[in-house]
């Protein structure tokens, strides 16, 4: 549990930092450019696994950090960082849904938290609803939602199945390179364009404390501590991020809001996690 504590206590900073530091910049490209960084902490540790473990950890890194990036860099463009923040809520519901249908259970409790944690997110955003661009904002944000919630789902499960038990540091290297993989023809155009992307210094900076930090050390903490704890856990510490998240892009990156929408919507999400069971 204590991994999960200390992963969300780094992201809570991370959607700030994307929202206000390095907006502008393409997101495929950066995501790209934090996979890459991520992949090469793990590189030295790397060790040979059998090529259909090999396989479902490259699938599995493709989802959680590739397809999630795309969509949740992208989200920055039509939402706030503490909009993003926010939005994530559904994360935790999805794992649990996800939970039960790998275990072939169902839970409706867990549908009745869907509605009330969109039901939030419309409070919060759509009271001020002047264009389609918060929806498609919103929506990516519920993709990057689902990639992560199944990523971290199936790399429990792929762990869990592995003949000799390995070191997470030992495998974490192919996660990595799965999303590194993804993004790179998405990134391309841009790294081959007369016009590449030109970070400043400062932007080059957070760009290698996001790689370094937030992807590489903490996407492996992250996935370390969701073996350790139950589906219904892990659910649940999904969203602790969500609160940090919110307060940080606003107290410290000072984000306009409407306090009054903000405060009833993070209080319907708050119920929404209610229902979401821990075992």
């Amino acid at each position: 549990m204590i991994y999960l504590v200390v992963v969300s206590l780094v992201w809570a900073f991370s959607f700030g930092l994307i929202g206000n530091r390095l907006a502008g910049l393409p997101p495929a490209w950066l995501g790209w450019i934090r996979l890459a960084l991520s992949a090469l902490v793990f590189l030295p540790f790397v060790r040979r696994v059998p090529w259909k473990t090999g396989l479902g950890l490259f699938v599995a890194g493709a989802v959680q950090f590739g397809l999630m990036y795309f969509a949740y860099l992208t989200s920055f463009r039509y939402l706030k960082s503490h909009e993003v923040a926010l939005f994530t809520v559904m994360t935790p519901i999805l794992v649990a849904l996800l939970s039960d249908l790998g275990s072939r259970r169902f839970r409706p409790f867990n549908f009745v938290a869907a509605s009330l944690a969109v039901g939030g997110a419309a409070v919060v955003k759509w009271a001020e609803l002047e264009s389609a661009a918060p929806l498609v904002g919103f929506l990516l944000v519920q993709a990057s939602n689902l990639c992560f919630a199944a990523g971290q789902l199936a790399y429990r499960a792929l762990m869990a199945r592995l003949d000799k038990p390995l070191p997470d540091h030992r495998v974490f290297f192919w996660m990595h390179l799965g999303g590194f993989a993804v993004l790179t023809p998405m990134a391309l155009p841009f790294v081959l364009a007369d016009a590449t992307p030109a970070p400043t210094p400062g932007q080059w900076a957070i760009l290698v404390y996001l790689g370094v930090v937030a992807s590489g050390l903490c996407f492996f903490l992250w996935n370390r501590g969701a073996r350790l704890v139950s589906a219904g856990q892990l659910a649940v510490m999904n969203n602790l991020k969500i609160p940090l998240g919110v307060a940080v892009s606003l107290f410290v990156f000072r984000e306009p809001t409407n306090l009054w929408t903000l405060l009833v919507g993070a209080l319907l999400i708050g119920v929404a996690l209610i229902p979401v069971r821990k075992t």
